[in-house]
């Protein structure tokens, strides 16, 4: 089975950064589109920010020209790197195929303070 383990998370003040780091295995990663989504308090998981094998990038509008994702295919990681972050982005964050399989890992959790 697929595992994936994410890292990074932690509590930052409003402005400040985050990087957060997943490590997958039991997958061809590099042939997989990857995506980092999160869930917040009471609200959907939503997709944050996505890269396909190939390393084209997107990102939903709340964070775009925020946050950043990358892959690195040699080590079997994606990264986001948040910046100018906000209340609103904390939540519990997961990467994940996308669109993602059903097999969630337990994620990092990013908490920013105002």
């Amino acid at each position: 089975q697929v595992q994936l383990v994410e890292s990074g998370g932690g509590e930052v003040q409003a402005g400040g950064s985050l990087r957060l780091s997943c490590v997958a295995s039991r997958i061809i990663f590099r042939l997989v589109a990857m995506g980092w989504y999160r869930q917040a308090p009471g609200k959907q998981r939503e997709l944050v920010a996505s890269i396909t094998f190939g390393g084209t990038t997107n990102y939903a509008d709340s964070v775009k020209g925020r946050f950043t994702i990358s892959r690195d295919n040699a080590k079997n990681t994606i990264d986001l790197q948040m910046n100018s972050l906000k209340a609103e982005d904390t939540a519990v964050y997961y990467c994940n195929f996308n669109p993602p399989g059903n097999y969630w890992s337990q994620g990092t959790q990013v908490t920013v303070s105002s």
